[in-house]
């Protein structure tokens, strides 16, 4: 028998499909996880707040595989897990679909001054002209991450006539490589961040990137806070360069009530709901576990499989 410790919020999802090898053990608390953790093959660790988890991990010296809902795992200690020899599976493309239908809402938000139509709505006034004039048809947009996300953005910039660029490891048709997208940040009208949190993407939207980019452009980011200089950014707002950003992502979260982005006219927060913006995402994530969890007695790779000394 093989020991499965996981949350009893997924039991409904998987518990009457488990294979007869598993012996689950479900958790209600922190203090419940941290008491089974050790005696883990399998874990899944899932909660609310991370720190908890990533002491679970520490106790856990049986885990051999460890998954998780979350895409991003950075709170992990991920040199432990690969010390110890341990397979980390996570949630990458489980929201996929919902965050880049977030990003063009976002897109259109801006393009069609939208906030302002619901703010009129609020004073019951009634608004002789749009607040937001322009069109998405012909403008273009670098997508810096082109995993699930990304690529799903660039599918649907596709049907509104957008001129997508991506950011990739080895540059091509319609790709930009590593070393070559800031040279050209000037040219894009948004610009889609959705890389993941490593300690090569922390920072990388800076001061010198915000004031490349075009005064009218629009900075949108639904990777993670860490990913932008938010000072920098609160600087650049004001200054009109970028002219907008919408932010589902903020460093910390949640973002203190008296952070000057909440008043910037040209920030907009979304509150990091653009993955919880659906239905789907635990029986998402309760399939493909049990999917692996077949592999994983065959011997088979599990997917999607985390490389620990990257960190996605």
């Amino acid at each position: 028998m093989t020991v499965l410790v996981m949350n009893a919020l997924a039991a409904p999802l998987v518990e009457a499909r488990l294979p007869d090898w598993i012996e689950p053990r479900f958790f209600r608390s922190v203090e419940e996880l941290l008491d089974l953790a050790p005696q883990a093959e399998i874990g899944w660790f899932d909660l609310n707040d991370k720190a908890p988890m990533a002491d679970a991990v520490r106790l856990a010296t049986r885990l051999r595989w460890l998954n998780s809902i979350y895409a991003g795992v950075e709170a992990m200690p991920l040199d432990l897990l690969r010390e110890r020899g341990v397979i980390l599976t996570n949630g990458v493309g489980i929201n996929a679909i919902t965050i880049a239908e977030y990003v063009l809402m976002a897109m259109l938000t801006v393009a069609k001054g939208y906030r302002e139509v619901v703010r009129a709505q609020d004073r019951h006034e009634w608004l002789m002209d749009s607040p937001g004039k322009v069109e998405l048809l012909g403008s273009r947009a670098l997508i810096l991450g082109y995993g699930a996300i990304g690529k799903n953005v660039e599918q649907r910039l596709a049907g509104f006539g957008v001129e997508v660029v991506k950011v990739r490891r080895s540059s091509g048709e319609g790709a930009l490589g590593p070393d070559e997208w800031r040279a050209q940040l000037g040219t894009f009208d948004w610009v889609i961040l959705a890389v993941p949190a490593t300690p090569e993407t922390e920072h990388m939207i800076g001061a010198a990137e915000l004031a490349a980019m075009k005064p009218g452009a629009t900075l949108i980011n639904v990777a993670r806070g860490t990913v932008v200089d938010q000072d920098a950014l609160v600087m650049a707002l004001k200054a009109g360069r970028p002219g907008q950003a919408f932010l589902d992502v903020t460093t910390p979260e949640p973002l203190p009530s008296g952070h000057p982005l909440w008043s910037l006219p040209n920030a907009h927060i979304s509150m990091h709901l653009s993955g919880r913006a659906q239905t789907q995402m635990f029986q998402r994530s309760a399939a493909r576990f049990l999917q692996n969890l077949g592999r994983f007695h065959r011997g088979e790779p599990l997917e999607p499989q985390v490389d620990l000394s990257l960190g996605y």
